[in-house]
């Protein structure tokens, strides 16, 4: 199987935007998004290789891989991987529960 293309809703854009302004205000300083940025970068090439290889997410149809204090959750299909949010794991899961649930 080739290798799939990586999408990103715009849900989980905007929380991975957010994620990395955050950081660059508390700690003043790009380092740990820069970071964070080639973390994501290769996890989600990491996904779009072999997307079965992380665990299934108790949400329909979704996976997630794990990457420091943050989760990417993704669904698979044969031509493409849709990342639906990406998540520090620090915060309210039942906010986190709200956004997945309403990608359907």
């Amino acid at each position: 199987m080739a290798k799939r293309i990586v999408r990103w809703t715009r849900t989980a854009d905007i929380q991975y935007v957010g994620i990395l302004e955050y950081w660059v205000k508390r700690n003043r300083s790009t380092a740990f998004s820069k970071n964070l940025i080639k973390g994501v970068a290769e996890r989600t090439n990491q996904i779009a290789k072999t997307p079965f290889m992380f665990k299934k997410a108790e949400f329909k149809e979704t996976r997630v891989a794990s990457l420091q204090n943050f989760s990417i959750f993704y669904k698979v299909s044969d031509e493409e991987i849709l990342i639906t949010a990406f998540w520090d794991n620090r915060q309210d899961p039942k906010r986190l529960l709200r956004i997945l649930e309403n990608k359907k």
